[in-house]
């Protein structure tokens, strides 16, 4: 019964892990993408009108 525990518990260790890494890599990839975009909306500024 505790072996069952404690691979539940592995297992669920791991997963969370994992989506640790791939909330950080997403959260890296959108800050790179508004970065790119607020530049790109600040060079155009002369552009726009309301």
């Amino acid at each position: 019964m505790e072996e069952k525990v404690y691979k539940t518990m592995g297992g669920a260790g791991a997963l969370n892990i994992v989506l640790g890494v791939l909330a950080l890599v997403g959260g890296i990839a959108m800050g790179v993408l508004l970065l790119i975009s607020g530049s790109k909306l600040v060079n155009r500024r002369s552009h726009l009108t309301f």
